[in-house]
């Protein structure tokens, strides 16, 4: 009798947030509006550490690698969602759903681990200033990339695998933006009991572990900062992890939330609108918390105003 209930899955349909037509194009202009601050924010931190030389250094070398990651996982997810929206069309097929989960998986991932190491830089550079520039070193810093990448991607690829081994009953309404692991899982019509404790293995490993290291390695920051006798000191030694200490507040905050929202409300609706926090204002924010909050990001960021401005009178032909 459970076979007849299954269908062959061509496409699932994304309900996004609002069945009404008339909040649709505020939806559109929203959302339309911060993807394209963070794709330009994000950009605008890439280059502004590739072309100054006194940014190349592992921080900011992290965190362009982070505003790459960002621009990439906002693009998983919000184009999709806008052509939606403006097609009148609700539908994404099989494979493309599953190419979506991967993707934001991934990202998600790299996210996690990105901050990680960003935490541990702060920590060399304060609890180990002798020794910062031969602990993380170029070659370090391209390792740590490298092996975040292969370990987000392996597990993005098993959690897909799993998946794509669960069968699927009629109901192919998914209450979200975007193709979400959880929601997907609850649609199926077959035991999800290996799907649910590789999730929360992987949360435990990419979610637990690194959030345990960052806030180790703050405790470490702290208690240096602690024994630096002049306010002054103490003062420098915390404005360099502001920024840094900000983006985890906001990242971490903000995806517990969801998922302890969702737990606790029977809205899948709510979940969605939630979980807009941190796929989409976070990676939003990112680049104005390092603008705002870093002096060198700035300078950086006016130099390269100022080389616009200079150049454009040149290339009208006005100098």
């Amino acid at each position: 009798m459970e076979s007849r209930n299954k269908t062959r899955i061509s496409e699932f349909l994304l309900l996004g947030f609002s069945e009404e037509q008339g909040i649709k194009p505020l939806i559109f202009g929203l959302f339309l509006s911060m993807y394209l601050v963070t794709v330009f924010g994000n950009l605008l931190i890439i280059l502004a550490v590739s072309s100054d030389p006194h940014l190349h250094t592992p921080m900011y070398f992290f965190l362009s690698n982070l505003s790459f990651v960002d621009i990439c996982f906002t693009s998983t997810t919000i184009p999709k969602m806008l052509w939606d929206i403006q097609s009148q069309n609700k539908a994404i097929t099989y494979e493309g759903c599953i190419i979506q989960m991967y993707f934001f998986i991934l990202f998600v991932c790299l996210d996690d681990f990105l901050l990680t190491m960003m935490a541990y830089d702060r920590f060399v550079a304060i609890c180990r200033p002798l020794h910062y520039t031969v602990i993380m070193n170029p070659r370090l810093c391209g390792l740590l990339v490298l092996v975040s990448w292969v370990m987000s991607a392996l597990n993005s690829l098993l959690q897909s695998l799993m998946v794509l081994r669960l069968s699927f009953c009629t109901d192919l309404e998914i209450p979200h933006f975007f193709c979400e692991i959880n929601q997907m899982v609850r649609l199926a019509c077959f035991d999800t009991f290996f799907n649910d404790m590789l999730f929360y293995f992987a949360a435990g490993v990419f979610g637990f572990l690194t959030l345990t290291g960052i806030l180790y390695s703050y405790s470490k920051i702290v208690s240096s900062i602690r024994e630096i006798s002049s306010a002054q000191g103490k003062y420098k030694a915390f404005s360099t992890c502001a920024s840094h200490l900000s983006m985890v507040c906001l990242f971490y905050c903000t995806s517990l939330g969801v998922y302890l929202s969702s737990a606790a409300t029977q809205s899948l609706h709510s979940s969605a609108t939630a979980s807009v926090m941190y796929t989409v204002v976070t990676p939003m924010l990112n680049p104005f918390i390092y603008s705002l909050r870093n002096k060198d990001i700035k300078r950086a960021l006016e130099r390269i105003i100022e080389m616009a401005a200079t150049k454009g009178p040149t290339v009208l032909g006005l100098k």
